[in-house]
């Protein structure tokens, strides 16, 4: 797990739960129980605020550092498409789109790639992007002022459900998907007896419950969060899904308690 990252996740999972904000040497004693050393906790903090994710005031001798409003954005984003999953039927309707990039704008192309598959869209060509979920509005508003992009945004229906899955089939690669989420099953799933019982506890839950966060926070850039008739039998996704949301909810306690006694923070009443 990276520094970055870590200062985020405390944030996102933690601090923001007691006030949004931290002293210097609350940051640093957490970001011990990862080993990552107070120089190195000093140089990312620096760096995040100066590109605007972290703002800083001083409380006598000591820094305070907070999280800015676009910080606090891009985190509620992350949030939702870990923790929440679509409900309802699906109406069979597919929600596309093509869009146009110069040639010489590689870069830009690629960060369209990747807010596409952020969205949940998969590639049925090069420049053909879908959906089951419409998040056309999300996609329009992320390139809004980019006028090097081109987006043509539609509404459209297949032949019917075999073809549905066909399409499916083409846009993601479910196969490995589901093998990864096998993966992360048999990781933790036989964890939960022992969270259920009270471990672990102190720094060592603090930092289970951020690992878990770390492994299951790269499924929502791959998985398009499927309709049931469009996965393939057997699909380990949900069980997945499920498995995390309860390993999360039951480290939560031993975690927070051991935020609370680094950071120094009172405790949330219960």
């Amino acid at each position: 797990m990276k520094a970055r990252s870590l200062v985020f996740d405390l944030f996102g999972d933690y601090l923001r739960y007691r006030g949004g904000e931290v002293r210097l040497r609350g940051l640093a004693a957490l970001m011990g129980c990862f080993d990552v050393p107070e120089p190195t906790v000093r140089v990312v903090v620096t760096r995040l605020r100066r590109e605007g994710w972290l703002a800083s005031r001083r409380e006598g001798r000591e820094t305070v550092y907070a999280l800015t409003d676009a910080a606090w954005a891009l985190l509620d984003e992350g949030r939702a498409r870990i923790f929440d999953r679509a409900a309802g039927p699906w109406d069979g309707q597919w929600h596309m789109v093509i869009y146009s990039v110069p040639e010489t704008d590689r870069a830009l192309r690629e960060r369209l790639r990747k807010k596409l598959a952020w969205f949940g869209f998969g590639p049925l060509s090069s420049s053909v992007w879908l959906s089951p979920h419409d998040r056309l509005d999300d996609v329009v508003r992320a390139f809004a002022d980019e006028p090097a992009v081109r987006l043509d945004v539609f509404r459209t229906r297949s032949a019917g459900p075999a073809a549905d899955r066909d399409i499916a089939a083409r846009a993601w690669d479910l196969a490995a998907l589901d093998r990864d989420y096998a993966g992360l099953l048999a990781r933790y799933r036989p964890r939960l007896v022992g969270y259920r019982e009270g471990g672990p506890a102190g720094s060592a839950a603090l930092v289970e419950r951020m690992r878990l966060v770390h492994d299951y926070r790269r499924f929502p850039f791959r998985d398009p969060d499927l309709p049931p008739e469009l996965l393939p039998p057997g699909w380990s996704g949900r069980a997945a899904h499920e498995v995390f949301l309860e390993a999360h909810g039951l480290l939560r306690a031993p975690a927070e308690a051991c935020v609370d006694d680094l950071a120094g923070l009172a405790p949330l009443p219960r």
